[in-house]
């Protein structure tokens, strides 16, 4: 490519400083070298692409012809300054332009969806473009027409009209916004207008032509910039990609509607081509044909989904307008699929979005034809049912559960969904869209807490529920903007007082009520299935301030709580992934659930915990002795640690029993070779005792309040002097 871009200018060199005579033989195989470097990229370019993308082979093809024809016509020459008007070389030149074609033709073939917006834009820049060459053509058709019908004319003639069909097309590709001609798009452009022009300046002055003049420049340039063209198509990876190429395509549809404009300015001032006045008309008149339909699109897409294709939001409250009738009863229904979330982090967006198409079919064939179905956004349905009783709306909601008792198979996954319904009738409710949509979302979120599948909205509900609703609001706003904190409490090893681990602590900066602690919000989380994305920013955060102290040399490790709702297949694979981003070694990380998690599915919990375990994490069982405990699943689970819960640290001061219970159930854990944490340890007489009883750690405000990040290592520093925090060397 490089010799080929040195060579063309060395040709302009010589045609700009050279003798300037009629036949310059330096310029004239100046200029065939650059031609046939330029069929040597193209040929490379084919070669690459392994004659996978037919553009490039095309155009290869067309460049590969022309220069043929250029060498044919010189070698045999013998000594004349140019040939008769037609010579056998004019096979090949005319080879070029179908060929050019093809490959321009094989991207209209791939591209696939194709809307009548998408095609009008393509119809305005050929017509755009078509007017253009009409205005500059004209003096050749009449210089052909005054030059009889011999077949020589005929023949110049048609190598214009040829380059108008061409840029016509381009003109029309580039307005497509679906359409992409590659990356260097403007070297195709610049490529047929040299040729266009060379091919008029010809026409124009074919009996004055002899090879080596100006007018070659035009073919030879044009030749190397196609060629540069299609070995970006090449480097491009793909010759065709449908893609929105927005900015692109509005820009060339001004150029074209410009461009209409000026041919039609010119046409009143001076004589043109009446062809070339029709062809800008209709340009103008195509392009205002969008204008018509543009309000009614724009309301079209406000109101309806992309994904499913439904009514959204807005298209909801548009259509529910004309229903509400105090006369009439009806019943909205909100449904919200439940662990919708595991779906997307385990298997990813693409297939999540797969599982709402299905879902929102199976949903559609459950419902009447007259009833209304709306995708409100995420995994948030609704379903206005008109005329029907309650206990018939009851039915519906029975019937929109069944649908998803199948599982939904996508691709080679088989997914397992349900789905939490809340119910609001009208007019027993209310007519006004937004205080039912609010009385629906409350019974929704009523089903969802109960496991219910579906409730019935009535005036007990608001009991606390709006309150408790607009608070998930703001929860599930303070995960979009990441209003958490995290805080680490000191775990203090009894035998030197040394610290060896700290625990990761939520708080939540609420932007009006200010720090809540997790006890005021984590339930919340976890009865509205907003655990596991509370939980991945936790831990996000937890790992990347571990990693910022392991950098500065301070070896501890975060213990981060997991709700059981996060113990999923995924888990390890996310967890490891992190860890590897932050270049932080397992050992650094522990992971702490209760006891109550674990239990609810031993066995899913052990597999998973297990792969976690084998990749160097430990793991801690929280809140050790409140729950339905088994000794069989201390011995299964692979834990490293078992945290005493504090109501048994508590009440070691006043209750001998409890401080009997707890030196038993550490000399239990020792004998499984589990380490014991004593948390909420307030006060030196249970530290004492607890050292008595052999405990491992403990944690409390009597060796520190949970503390901000920036204040961990100072107090450190100076509580525990044995360890030390150094910069790493190097």
């Amino acid at each position: 490519m490089i010799a080929t871009v040195t060579v063309s200018v060395l040709y302009l060199v010589d045609l700009l400083l050279g003798d300037l005579v009629p036949f310059d033989v330096v310029g004239v195989w100046l200029g065939i070298i650059a031609e046939l470097c330029a069929v040597a990229v193209c040929v490379s370019a084919v070669v690459r692409t392994r004659l996978s993308q037919w553009q490039v082979v095309f155009g290869a093809a067309a460049l590969t012809a022309y220069t043929a024809g250029d060498v044919y016509y010189l070698s045999t020459l013998d000594g004349q300054q140019a040939h008769d008007v037609v010579s056998a070389a004019d096979v090949a030149y005319l080879a070029f332009y179908p060929l050019m074609l093809g490959a321009l033709a094989v991207t209209v073939r791939k591209l696939k969806g194709v809307t009548w917006p998408s095609l009008l834009d393509s119809l305005v820049g050929a017509l755009a473009a078509a007017s253009l060459m009409a205005m500059v053509l004209a003096p050749v058709l009449r210089s052909g027409a005054g030059g009889g019908t011999t077949f020589g004319m005929i023949v110049i003639v048609i190598y214009p009209l040829l380059d108008l069909l061409l840029i016509t097309a381009v003109g029309g590709l580039l307005a497509s916004r679906g359409l992409d001609l590659g990356p260097r798009r403007l070297l195709l452009v610049i490529g047929l207008v040299l040729f266009a022009a060379a091919d008029v300046a010809f026409a124009l002055g074919v009996q004055d032509y002899v090879i080596g003049s100006a007018v070659d420049t035009g073919w030879i340039l044009g030749i190397v910039a196609l060629a540069l063209w299609v070995d970006g198509v090449a480097r491009g990876g793909t010759a065709f990609r449908q893609q929105d190429r927005g900015l692109a395509a509005v820009t060339m549809l001004m150029v074209s509607t410009g461009s209409a404009v000026a041919v039609l300015l010119i046409g009143c001032q001076v004589p043109i081509a009446p062809l070339a006045q029709v062809l800008a008309a209709l340009t103008l008149i195509l392009a205002a044909v969008p204008l018509l339909f543009r309000n009614r699109m724009l309301v079209t897409l406000a109101t309806t989904d992309e994904l499913t294709k439904l009514p959204n939001r807005r298209g909801l409250v548009r259509d529910l307008r004309g229903r509400l009738d105090k006369r009439h009863p009806g019943a909205l229904l909100f449904l919200d699929l439940d662990r919708f979330k595991d779906v997307n982090d385990a298997l990813g967006h693409n297939v999540g979005d797969a599982l709402l198409v299905q879902v929102s079919e199976r949903f559609a064939r459950a419902l009447r034809q007259e009833d209304l179905l709306a995708r409100l956004g995420g995994d948030e349905f609704a379903v206005f049912l008109d005329g029907l009783s309650t206990e018939e709306a009851l039915k519906v909601a029975r019937r929109l559960e069944a649908e998803l008792a199948e599982p939904i198979r996508i691709g080679t996954a088989s997914l397992k969904t349900s789905v939490s319904i809340g119910i609001a009738l009208t007019p027993e409710n209310g007519t006004d869209i937004s205080l039912l949509m609010r009385k629906a979302d409350i019974a929704m979120f009523r089903a969802k807490s109960s496991r219910s599948g579906h409730h019935l909205y009535s005036s007990m509900d608001d009991d606390g529920g709006a309150r408790k609703l607009r608070t998930l609001e703001e929860l599930r706003t303070a995960l979009l903007e990441n209003q958490f904190e995290l805080h680490y409490q000191p775990k203090v090893r009894l035998s030197d007082d040394t610290v060896t681990s700290v625990e990761a602590l939520v708080r939540w900066n609420h932007p009006v009520l200010g720090q809540l602690p997790p006890t005021s919000f984590l339930p919340l989380a976890e009865e509205a299935g907003l655990m596991p994305q509370l939980s991945t920013l936790v831990l996000e955060a937890a790992v990347d301030q571990a990693s910022r102290w392991h950098d500065d040399g301070l070896t501890i490790s975060v213990a981060v709580n997991l709700s059981g709702s996060c113990i999923q297949q995924y888990l390890p694979r996310q967890i490891l992934t992190l860890l590897e981003q932050h270049n932080l070694p397992a050992k650094c990380l522990m992971l702490e659930i209760t006891e109550d998690m674990l239990m609810a599915d031993p066995a899913h919990s052990a597999k998973i915990l297990a792969r976690l375990r084998t990749a160097g994490i430990e793991i801690s069982i929280d809140d050790f002795g409140t729950g339905y405990s088994s000794l069989a699943y201390l011995r299964d689970l692979p834990a490293a640690e078992l945290k005493l819960d504090r109501s048994f640290i508590t009440a070691m001061r006043t209750d001998p029993r409890a401080g009997g219970l707890v030196g038993s159930i550490i000399d239990l854990a020792h004998s499984l070779d589990l380490r014991v944490v004593a948390e909420g340890v307030d006060n030196a007489e249970t530290l004492v005792e607890l050292r008595a009883l052999g405990c491992d750690l403990a944690q409390g405000f009597h060796f520190a309040k949970p503390l901000p990040a920036a204040k961990v290592v100072p107090w450190i520093t100076r509580n525990t002097p044995v360890v030390k925090v150094t910069a790493v060397p190097g």
